[in-house]
């Protein structure tokens, strides 16, 4: 295995020994043990997936987002930004967002909370991460029961916010609405935020 770094290739001998993957692929409890292991990564499909650097609309929308999600959520739920679930053996993502059952909450040590923890997740798409974000996480997060994802796009500078919710009938994911300026909902609870607000943050 070979991998390109700027100008230099990086080959077998000078990468880390945890970075080679076992036959079976990396394992949700390997990520816990890796030394060094870059911020952010995930785990899909046994595959560890390293993300570029944030872009600044990424960081201002999950700013957002995050801020009225804690403003709106009943005390029985609780908000967190950049947390991996484990959705199974080979399955850790990190969406961007999360919306939490409060007594999933075991400690500051926490490293990612399980599937049946989660009640809304929420993916700001990147140009490296569009696939993910559009195809792969949303399978794998309605898969795993999790009844409510949100992907957020930008269009010229702007967020458009697609909302999903589980059909009981298919266990797939199913559009419910399309919001660009104003995001109003009722569930997973009553939900009112300004996505205009990005333009002053």
């Amino acid at each position: 295995m070979t991998v390109q770094v700027r100008s230099e290739i990086v080959t077998d001998a000078h990468l880390p020994g945890w970075l080679r993957p076992p036959p079976e692929g990396f394992t949700a409890e390997d990520l816990d043990h890796f030394p060094d292991l870059p911020a952010h990564t995930e785990l899909i499909d046994g595959s560890l997936v390293f993300v570029s650097p944030q872009k600044d609309f990424h960081s201002v929308i999950v700013d957002l987002l995050v801020t009225a999600l804690r403003r709106c959520a009943p005390e029985r739920y609780r908000v967190r930004r950049e947390m991996s679930i484990i959705l199974g053996p080979r399955q850790r993502p990190e969406p961007d967002i999360a919306v939490i059952h409060a007594d999933a909450l075991t400690g500051p040590d926490t490293t990612a909370y399980q599937a049946a923890d989660a009640v809304l997740l929420v993916e700001v798409v990147s140009p490296d991460s569009e696939t993910r974000d559009r195809e792969r996480k949303p399978e794998l997060y309605a898969t795993a029961g999790i009844k409510h994802f949100w992907r957020v796009e930008q269009d010229k500078g702007r967020p458009t916010v697609y909302v999903y919710e589980i059909d009981p009938a298919t266990k797939k994911y199913v559009p419910t609405g399309i919001f660009h300026d104003k995001l109003r909902l009722t569930v997973p609870f009553k939900i009112d935020i300004d996505l205009t607000e990005a333009d002053r943050l």
